[in-house]
């Protein structure tokens, strides 16, 4: 682990850990923007990521919207990296309290933590529109449970990935609790992220602790405030074997 976070790390007794894209890419799974990225995708389909991951488009052209969607965002196949790890472990040490995630991809779960917000929802849940069941994401890659790639209940109604699409609104209490745990921190560390997507970036406001840590590869809007900036990736900088 790098030295300087380490230092951090050792000096606090209230981490939470606010974590985007970068920390699944070294897990194999594709960021939206980098040059392998979702928006490279667009010839492919005739639409935008954006356009594409709506609920207006959901809704009017769902057969394109699981199509894309299976093909681009569920990667059950995927492993925890060491970022994932390490948070898991501080977590089990007591050290970290909360991992706030902009991520969909359950990795953090799959490595050991258990105080997960998930800002954007999940691949590994979906639910019935029509009774509520839920269903894994086993469930809605199988074909046989699907008409035309889309996943039906045995109820009958349109099994719904339990992701925020464009156009939704972030969970209310999914919200509440990872400001409540930003808010009490000492340490906010912070990885992976540009902090350009809001509502999700505007969390780091709610931040009024000692140490604000910032790891990305690039420059954020925040770098200014924060009292270590790591430019690097953060499955590097936060191994600890």
């Amino acid at each position: 682990m790098d030295q300087r976070l380490k230092e951090v790390i050792d000096q606090s007794e209230n981490i939470v850990f606010f974590g985007g894209a970068g920390v699944s890419t070294e897990s194999g799974i594709p960021d939206f923007r980098s040059e392998s990225g979702l928006y490279h995708a667009q010839q492919q389909y005739g639409y935008s990521p954006e356009q594409m991951l709506s609920r207006s488009f959901y809704e009017q052209n769902p057969k394109m919207f699981f199509k894309y969607y299976k093909e681009n965002l569920i990667h059950l196949d995927a492993e925890p990296n060491d970022a994932h790890r390490t948070l898991a472990r501080l977590e089990e040490e007591g050290k970290l309290k909360a991992v706030v995630t902009q991520n969909i991809d359950g990795l953090h779960q799959k490595a050991g933590s258990r105080k997960v917000y998930e800002l954007h929802g999940s691949v590994l849940r979906n639910y019935c529109q029509k009774c509520g069941k839920f269903y894994d994401a086993e469930y809605i890659m199988d074909e046989s449970h699907c008409r035309d790639g889309i996943p039906y209940c045995d109820c009958g109604g349109t099994v719904k990935p339990d992701v925020v699409l464009y156009e939704e609104m972030l969970d209310e209490s999914c919200i509440e609790g990872a400001v409540s745990a930003i808010s009490k921190a000492d340490t906010l560390i912070i990885g992976g992220t540009s902090l350009v997507v809001y509502p999700a970036a505007g969390l780091i406001n709610y931040f009024g602790g000692k140490h604000l840590v910032l790891i990305n590869k690039s420059q954020t809007p925040y770098d200014g405030k924060a009292d270590l900036v790591i430019y690097d990736s953060i499955g590097k900088v936060m191994k600890t074997e």
